[in-house]
């Protein structure tokens, strides 16, 4: 168990020391929770660090569920075996992806410009080694969607970095990423909070204060 994301942070730093050398990695952080472990890497190897804001599609008889995911751009993740076992209408995605990429617009817009194509701004994902940071990986859905989003932006490896994953979703969505850093891999993950002491929601003001 970790004491909080601060820790768990520092501890995947040192485990990302075999694999973070040179100048040509970006970390790339899930709002909210991510962003303090994100800090804490990109301050360790002094590498950019880029917010992510990657808002969960939930079912529709179970919001906590995740289905797909979608950025504020209207990168998206379905999980279509999810969909169809679940019998979810094509009105639903239609209505739940337009409402969660404008939440994730409006989270987005509270921080620094994305990266976009073509190095068109201070911190380009093209041709670098992304690393995806996030405070835990239960269905994978939003790392998946992130992983569609620097793979969009044309960079040339995506690693995936977070304290805890369950062992199923890692065996699901490894093929998306070229490798997976975990520092625990649970038999059962319920929920991310549970492997930690301390896991309170991150607000908008001190994920602000990170970047």
């Amino acid at each position: 168990m970790f004491k909080d994301r601060e820790e768990a942070g520092e501890l995947l730093a040192l485990k990302l020391k075999k694999i973070i050398k040179g100048q040509d990695f970006v970390v790339v952080a899930l709002l909210r929770g991510g962003i303090v472990l994100g800090k804490k890497v990109a301050d360790y190897f002094k590498i950019p660090l880029v917010p992510l804001s990657v808002k969960k599609i939930g079912a529709p008889s179970n919001p906590e569920l995740a289905i797909g995911a979608i950025t504020a751009d209207k990168t998206f993740y379905f999980d279509e075996n999810l969909i169809d076992r679940l019998g979810v209408d094509g009105k639903y995605l239609k209505e739940m992806s337009k409402a969660k990429a404008e939440e994730a617009k409006i989270l987005q817009n509270k921080f620094p410009p994305l990266p976009r194509l073509r190095r068109a701004s201070k911190v380009s994902l093209e041709d670098k080694k992304v690393i995806i940071v996030d405070d835990g990986v239960a269905t994978g859905a939003t790392a998946i969607c992130a992983s569609a989003y620097v793979r969009k932006h044309e960079a040339k490896e995506i690693i995936l970095a977070t304290p805890i994953i369950g062992k199923e979703s890692r065996g699901t969505i490894k093929q998306y990423f070229n490798k997976i850093v975990a520092l625990k891999i649970a038999q059962n993950l319920g929920a991310v909070g549970e492997f930690y002491e301390y896991f309170p929601q991150v607000s908008d003001e001190e994920a602000i204060s990170l970047t």
